[in-house]
């Protein structure tokens, strides 16, 4: 037991060390309060939220590591306070005990009836004597009870700071609770906005394409009317295929075809045409087509291929060149049967549509980048 007692004795901070400790929580509590007020002071003027929301959510942990440090703080004050009260409970014990003895005697005394002297010899002078005594230490009485309630009103007066320590240690563990919760709150705000804001951002970016798609009606609607005859003129005048040479090393001879109507590049049944809206606000650019599985699809009209291949969702895609600023964009092929660079005819095969149900394609009619309405050019 000696031996543990002196191992506890070892291994308890000392006076010192709970100091240090007090003033440290205290300046790290101070440097925590100063940071927070500065992080609150920047949310305030800060205009892009983003980076005001960080601010606040910095501000906020910086309030908590002061409630921290508080607590920190009041755990080393109630300590130097209990130490404290140890040391003063003990020289209390100290200075009580001579006069404690004093007053038991006395009391003693006090009990012994008075008729008690006359029986016994001597006992008056010893009273006598005891009284000389009394009066020459009476003083001496005094100053140490005098004493002893200065220390009693010590102990009082350490009680009180315990108590005061105790509800310090309480008021940081419920304010630490409150900042921790309304970080909490702040994040999960923070949160609702951001998703809010990206929500809107979305819907005014579905909106921004539509305005874009009617102001491009517009302007086709601004076009004169012989748009439609112009292209069909400028399509008719594009060359057909080239035949293979008859014998090698000749070079083919050159055959002009005329080109009398656009088609389309399967049959089948219109699901939606030129400029019509779709669920997300946005204009159709060409005719989607509802056709057969596995149906065969075909170039619109004669020229070279320069893209073929998958695209995003589109599905596979083919863009005929017709020369002149003039192309052709099919979309939704399952399977696309000419590459980059081919020269296809008018009706060569250029894929396969979908073998699941209700196959879709689309063709689009562009002169320079701009769809153009193709219903007046088919035959």
């Amino acid at each position: 037991m000696l031996a543990a007692g002196t191992l506890a004795r070892a291994q308890a901070p000392s006076l010192g060390e709970q100091k240090a400790r007090l003033d440290s929580a205290a300046a790290a509590s101070q440097a925590a309060q100063a940071r927070s007020r500065a992080l609150e002071q920047a949310a305030a003027g800060e205009r892009d939220l983003a980076a005001q929301a960080r601010a606040q959510e910095a501000a906020a942990a910086e309030r908590i590591k002061a409630a921290e440090a508080d607590i920190a703080a009041a755990f080393a004050r109630i300590a130097i306070v209990d130490r404290a009260l140890t040391t003063q409970r003990t020289r209390l014990a100290e200075r009580q005990g001579p006069i404690l003895r004093l007053v038991a005697a006395l009391q003693s005394m006090a009990r012994r009836p008075a008729v008690l002297g006359l029986v016994q010899p001597g006992s008056t002078a010893d009273m006598v004597h005891i009284r000389a005594v009394l009066g020459t230490t009476l003083p001496v009485v005094a100053a140490r009870t005098a004493n002893v309630r200065a220390e009693l009103a010590r102990v009082r007066q350490l009680r009180a700071d315990a108590q005061a320590a105790l509800a310090s240690l309480r008021d940081g563990r419920a304010r630490l609770e409150g900042e921790r919760t309304a970080l909490v709150k702040l994040e999960a705000g923070h949160r609702l906005r951001s998703q809010t804001l990206g929500r809107s951002a979305l819907v005014e970016s579905d909106r921004a394409l539509a305005l874009g798609e009617r102001a491009r009606e517009i302007v086709d609607q601004m076009a004169t009317a012989g748009d439609a005859r112009e292209i069909q003129a400028a399509l008719a005048t594009l060359p057909g295929p080239l035949p293979r040479p008859t014998t090698p090393g000749e070079p083919p001879a050159t055959r002009a075809t005329t080109l009398t109507a656009y088609r389309l590049p399967v049959a089948g049944r219109v699901v939606s045409g030129l400029g019509e809206l779709s669920a997300t606000g946005v204009r159709a650019r060409g005719l989607t087509l509802a056709c057969a599985p596995n149906a065969a699809a075909v170039a619109p009209a004669a020229g070279r291929i320069v893209y073929a291949g998958p695209f995003r969702a589109y599905g596979g895609v083919v863009i005929v060149d017709h020369g002149k600023g003039w192309t052709s964009l099919v979309t939704g092929l399952a399977s696309v049967g000419v590459r980059v660079g081919d020269t296809v005819a008018q009706g060569a095969p250029i894929g396969r549509a979908g073998a699941g149900d209700a196959p879709q394609l689309t063709v689009e009619l562009r002169r320079r980048g701009r769809p153009m309405d193709l219903a007046q050019l088919l035959g």
